[in-house]
């Protein structure tokens, strides 16, 4: 039986296909050799894990993921189907952790529970997910990230207030300007005034100079007087008014005891009434003389004269 070009070419395209086929799939990881047992595992988000992905075991290789599906109808989960060699033995209350690389690749780990029954194809393994070093680059920049964001705010906001301040500063720079020319036009138009002041300080700075010149004098003889007082005996002289004092005192005592005739003068009561009878006898005296003097002096051309009354004090005339 001849067969026909045609048919040689479909021939040859199917085997082709199928070669291709096969190949990239091998490329894949794929053993069409050695029989595998397929497992499900279910995760919120799976990254970048890809299908061919490996599936180790303390870093061994025992299988790849299959494929990865969408659940819509459970929250937009996916599922992960896993190839895992037979004379691997999972038993229940495994795990499947999913890992990330140190390019930036995802692979799944198997952490197999002891003790446990053993797992039939098709049965579903828990999930647990172990975070990278991207996450965790991402979580310990996280942090510096924020105090990066409130640094910049906080540059941001003092940046403002520089801004103000600088025009504050060239208000003040402004003003400080307009100061300055005013006071030197202040200074132009009174220069002959702040001349003639300047000039009478002057004078007054030497007048200051020639006063304290005179007073120089005048501090020597302070100084001298001061120190013949301090040359002067005081002790002495304290001496001397303490002795005076204790004299003054003895007196006193003898006058309050009646000694002396200045004591008995104080003391004596007799000696007191016959004073006083004497002292009133003299003013009747002195009234009776301004009332006749001629009595006690008589000056007289003819030789009369006025004897003045009976009870008169005096009973003598002078005679001139």
């Amino acid at each position: 039986m001849k067969i026909s070009k045609e048919a040689k070419v479909g021939l040859m395209a199917i085997v082709a296909l199928s070669m291709l086929y096969f190949g990239f799939n091998f490329l894949k990881g794929a053993d069409f050799f050695s029989s595998k047992y397929k497992y499900f595992v279910v995760y919120d988000n799976v990254g970048s894990l890809q299908p061919s992905n490996p599936i180790k075991l303390n870093g061994v290789q025992v299988g790849q993921v299959k494929s990865t599906e969408l659940l819509t109808d459970r929250g937009n989960k996916v599922l992960v189907t896993l190839e895992i060699q037979k004379n691997v033995l999972l038993t229940q209350g495994s795990k499947v952790m999913l890992t990330s690389e140190l390019l930036g690749g995802s692979a799944l780990m198997l952490q197999i529970a002891t003790g446990g029954k053993q797992l039939q194809q098709g049965d579903t393994l828990m999930a647990d997910s172990e975070k990278g070093i991207q996450a965790l680059l991402q979580e310990q920049a996280l942090p510096v990230v924020k105090n990066a964001d409130s640094l910049i705010i906080n540059l941001n906001r003092i940046v403002k207030q520089f801004d103000q301040t600088g025009y504050v500063l060239n208000k003040l720079l402004t003003t400080t300007d307009q100061t300055a020319s005013g006071i030197n036009a202040t200074v132009a138009q009174n220069r002959q005034a702040i001349a003639a002041t300047l000039a009478n300080v002057n004078a007054l700075s030497a007048s200051l100079i020639e006063t304290e010149k005179s007073f120089k004098p005048i501090l020597g003889n302070l100084k001298t007087a001061t120190d013949s007082l301090k040359a002067l005996r005081l002790g002495e002289t304290l001496a001397q008014a303490n002795s005076a004092v204790a004299t003054l005192q003895k007196s006193l005592t003898a006058l309050e005891q009646g000694q002396g005739t200045a004591g008995k003068l104080l003391k004596d009561q007799a000696l007191y009434d016959n004073i006083n009878r004497t002292i009133v006898s003299v003013n009747k005296l002195m009234t009776n003389f301004r009332q006749y003097p001629k009595r006690y002096v008589n000056v007289s051309v003819f030789g009369k004269k006025d004897k003045g009354p009976a009870d008169s004090p005096a009973d003598t005339t002078l005679k001139y």
